[in-house]
């Protein structure tokens, strides 16, 4: 099926970065201009509007990750749950936080002012092999560790994470599991309870073709029971919905994980777009999606000139998520290749040495085969 239809003519561009920026679709756009108007005459705005549009969007969301909706916080970005996460544990002395050595950096810059203060120990682990794997992860859980942060799909590498037999080993140390979803939620199937973590954080910009400042946080509902609270946004309150009769005596906020949107939920420029993107992502199916995305890299690996180019990311189709790395043989050669192919107007990525290439399904074969024909030359 031929879904560029859904999107805006790229020209003579050819886009293959959806790893950093998922393109808004053009209903998404359509739904932004008219929430404009919202804003622009106020007056048309329903009550229900502050409620009905972001419930939605939760429902969206946990459908698309197998979960139930309450379990569901809408966030500007991935750091969000981050943070929910870092600020509700009662951290003890000797607490320890295991991460993998070139993870994103919010994976660091949420656990490093905690390290500071001297509420936990990091400690940054590095991969037996040349891409970080479970075993990883399994041998170096100790009676000390706490939490293990962790990428589904890593960012500048698309290794896929085994993160069930992660969770399990976590839990059976008395650890838990935060994975992010970041590089892949949209686009690679996933269940929360199949992957067995704890926590799951997510930006929505990506994959998921959301605006800007789009995100989720899933919290497993045992967790978001225990975890204090703290200040919450006051439409996550019981009875909050009743505008003409706000509660104000006896407080009680609703439960799951609606305690830590973020405010104001019912952002109708951002969440009327995300709503549309979240129904085109769920009517073409994440499998479907996977599936897509992996052909085409399936191509790069195969057509990658080897005399000039090195495959930077997992050959193993099982071990690699739905996008694919590559550099040149020398270092400063391959910012020259992302240079040449900017010079050609084909958008990849440059990250930590490698060139992310990561289509989605507005992509075909001859994009990337014109991409080939760049790196060839």
């Amino acid at each position: 099926m031929d879904y560029r239809k859904h999107f805006a003519e790229f020209d003579d561009v050819t886009y293959l970065d959806a790893a950093t920026q998922g393109p808004l679709p053009l209903a998404s756009a359509r739904a932004a201009k008219e929430a404009l108007e919202w804003k622009k005459l106020p007056h048309r705005i329903p009550d229900t509007a502050y409620f009905e549009l972001p419930d939605r969007i939760r429902a969206a969301i946990a459908s698309i990750i197998h979960a139930d909706p309450d379990d569901v916080a809408l966030t500007t970005g991935a750091s969000a749950g981050f943070a929910a996460v870092a600020a509700g544990i009662e951290w003890k002395l000797g607490d320890e936080i295991l991460v993998a050595r070139g993870e994103f950096p919010a994976h660091f810059a949420t656990w490093q002012p905690y390290e500071r203060a001297g509420k936990v120990r990091l400690r940054v682990i590095d991969p037996a092999d040349r891409f970080i794997c479970a075993d990883d992860y399994i041998a170096n859980i100790t009676p000390a560790t706490r939490l293990v942060t962790a990428s589904f799909v890593r960012f500048d590498n698309g290794a896929q994470l085994d993160a069930r037999r992660v969770a399990d080993s976590c839990h059976a140390a008395g650890a838990l599991f935060l994975l992010d979803a970041s590089q892949c939620a949209g686009a690679l199937p996933i269940d929360v309870n199949a992957l067995g973590a704890d926590f799951i954080v997510s930006s929505g910009y990506k994959w998921l073709l959301g605006p800007y400042g789009t995100g989720f946080f899933w919290a497993r509902r045992d967790w978001s029971d225990q975890l204090p609270t703290g200040p919450v946004y006051w439409q996550s309150l019981e009875g909050a919905n009743k505008f003409h009769g706000l509660p104000l005596d006896g407080l009680r906020v609703r439960p799951g994980a609606r305690r830590w949107d973020t405010p104001e939920t019912a952002n109708f420029t951002n969440h009327a777009a995300f709503e549309a993107s979240l129904k085109l992502i769920a009517s073409v199916g994440a499998e479907n999606i996977y599936t897509h995305a992996a052909e085409l890299t399936q191509v790069v690996i195969e057509r990658l000139p080897m005399d000039r180019c090195v495959l930077a990311s997992p050959r193993e189709r099982e071990r690699r998520g739905q996008f694919v790395c590559v550099a040149a043989r020398a270092a400063e050669k391959t910012v020259e290749l992302h240079q040449k192919l900017k010079t050609e107007k084909i958008v990849v990525c440059l990250r930590e040495g490698v060139l992310r290439i990561s289509p989605h399904i507005y992509n075909t074969e001859r994009d990337i085969l014109r991409l080939i024909s760049v790196l060839s030359v």
